[in-house]
């Protein structure tokens, strides 16, 4: 029984408060650094990995920088969800991004074995005045990142202070003991990483019990591989009802992992002594304090080497594991009637991303727009009646898609976004709009015009055709120019555009001519057909303002004046 008692002043109360407690901050803590790092990072570290794609090598050196910098591998994980869905990379190329991301989780192990745990308090309060006193939104996220950061140093201290009791307490030895046992350790591990959903968190504790001496190195390799199993259950949670490539980036990262884990299995020995070998050691006569130097660093270097090690050889086989993924998660059938394709509230949490993918959007509302405005013409001047409730059911689709648009980009508007966000999400919102009304332009304007040459039975004169036909082909050509700013960014679309209000005012002005000659010729229904003529002509004048508004609203969008 006197090996069962706890040590003098060990209270298991105040140890569980302690070690709850440091846990709940180092949480806390990595929640606000990682969100403030994605919203003032967020958009360099997308761009960063959208120009190193090249190759699968690209990737991952890509995956790797980006998750070092924002501290998530989910944060990788959406962005590879985005570029996949906008076919920037194949699935391919996002497993390489992927394994990336596992090295680049192993920057937050190198930091924790500094053990800079003093410096926790300071930078909370550095962190705290900068947000508070900041007037620019940027530096106030950078405040956040710096007390985050701080909030992490002063949980480890606390988990630090509340495990220095357990080294004389034999029930816990003899736990850490049972635990030399590798499968032991990876289990409890995962289910820890699990439940905390962090692998940095379960990291951390690793470290702090080493740093006590708690633990052994190959107890801390075992419990640094159950986190990499531990880590793929929030991968995979988190993904399920999400895009398809979402739940096909959560396989990925499952394989990878549990592959990775199965290989080292067996060579955590000899692991432990390479890591022995290459790590710094501590000129300390005490054994247990040596350990308590040592081991912490080792843990980290082995974390490292891990993954490192698994990245390289896993590199070589992206082809083969994209096709397992693809075999285990297929393509799921298209959803019957219109519905968007990249308005999925996964990406609402990454701002910039999201923006990509309401932009992408916008320019599937401007297809159709393009095709409704593309027929217009053959059915307004000459088409039958079935043709006219067929062009004017189209318009429905454009609404539908126009409301999902807008409801999506008002959830994002919720969201912290910095500058320029707010106007570009402003700028979509008048682009919608202004795609919106081309299409209520052609169902409530011109098609009633149509209808209205049918119940008179006028017939068009082919001179007069000739005259309102390059009106709408330059009206296409120019709403087609404002399309490809949209999507591309290109300045010259735009600029071509903006600049066609010369061309379409003198084509209508010769039409308008042309058609007022006729009202004094003596014909039957000449006046329906003046103010029929004119009702085409002003409302291909009034599409053509608003792709142009479009143009500029897709100049300001990419920086321009």
């Amino acid at each position: 029984m006197e090996n069962l008692a706890a040590p003098e002043g060990f209270e298991l109360g105040v140890l569980v408060t302690q070690l709850g407690g440091g846990l709940a901050l180092f949480l806390y803590g990595m929640r606000q650094m990682t969100g403030a790092l994605k919203t003032v990072a967020g958009s360099g570290m997308k761009n960063l990995m959208a120009r190193m794609t090249a190759n699968r090598f690209a990737a991952a050196f890509g995956g790797a920088i980006v998750t070092a910098v924002i501290q998530s591998s989910s944060v990788t994980t959406v962005l590879v969800v985005g570029f996949i869905s906008a076919g920037i990379l194949n699935l391919s190329q996002s497993i390489g991004v992927i394994l990336g991301a596992n090295v680049g989780t192993t920057f937050t192990a190198q930091i924790i074995a500094f053990q800079v745990y003093k410096y926790g308090l300071v930078m909370i309060a550095a962190g705290f005045f900068t947000e508070i006193l900041a007037r620019r939104e940027r530096i106030r996220q950078w405040g956040t990142v710096l007390m985050g950061l701080g909030l992490i140093f002063f949980g480890m201290e606390l988990m630090s202070i509340a495990t220095s009791p357990l080294r004389q307490w034999r029930p816990f030895i003899e736990l850490m003991q049972n635990m030399q046992n590798p499968l032991l350790a990876i289990s409890i591990s995962a289910a820890f990483t699990a439940v905390v959903q962090s692998s940095s968190a379960t990291t951390g504790i690793v470290i702090v019990l080493a740093s006590q001496a708690l633990i052994s190195l190959e107890t801390g390799i075992g419990l640094i591989l159950g986190a990499n199993i531990g880590t793929c259950v929030t991968a995979f949670i988190s993904a399920i009802g999400r895009p398809r490539e979402a739940l096909q980036a959560a396989w990925v990262h499952i394989l990878f992992n549990v592959a990775g884990v199965l290989l080292w299995l067996l060579f955590i020995a000899q692991l432990a002594d390479l890591v022995r070998t290459i790590s710094p050691t501590a000129e300390i006569a005490d054994a247990l304090a040596r350990a308590a130097a040592e081991t912490p660093r080792q843990i980290a270097n082995a974390h490292t080497i891990f993954n490192v090690s698994n990245l390289v050889i896993f590199i070589w086989f992206t082809g083969p594991l994209s096709r397992i993924v693809e075999r285990i998660v297929p393509p799921r059938p298209e959803p019957p009637g219109i519905q968007p394709l990249y308005l999925d509230e996964f990406f609402l949490e990454q701002p910039a991303l999201a923006l990509d993918q309401a932009r992408r959007e916008l320019v599937r509302l401007g297809e159709l727009s393009q095709s409704m405005l593309r027929r217009s013409f053959p059915v307004v001047t000459g088409g039958t009646e079935q043709d006219i409730i067929t062009l004017s059911r189209a318009d429905d689709e454009i609404d539908t898609l126009y409301e999902a648009i807008i409801r999506y980009l008002a959830k994002l508007s919720q969201k912290d976004l910095i500058q320029p966000q707010p106007e570009q999400l402003s700028e979509f919102v008048g682009i919608a709009n202004y795609l919106e009304n081309i299409g209520d332009v052609i169902e409530t304007d011109l098609l009633p015009v149509g209808s209205k040459r049918r119940s008179t039975g006028l017939v068009i004169s082919e001179s007069t055709l000739e005259k309102l036909e390059p009106i709408h082909e330059q009206v296409c050509w120019s709403f087609e120019k404002a399309l490809a700013a949209l999507e591309t960014g290109d300045r010259q679309d735009a600029a071509d555009t903006i600049e066609t209000k010369g061309v379409v005012n003198d084509l209508a002005e010769a039409a308008t001519k042309h058609i007022a000659k006729r009202l004094v010729v003596d014909e039957p229904n000449r006046m329906e057909a003046f103010q029929i003529e004119t009702d085409i002509i002003e409302s291909y004048r009034r599409i053509n303002t608003y792709a142009r508004r479009i143009a500029r609203l897709s100049l300001e969008v990419n920086g321009g004046d």
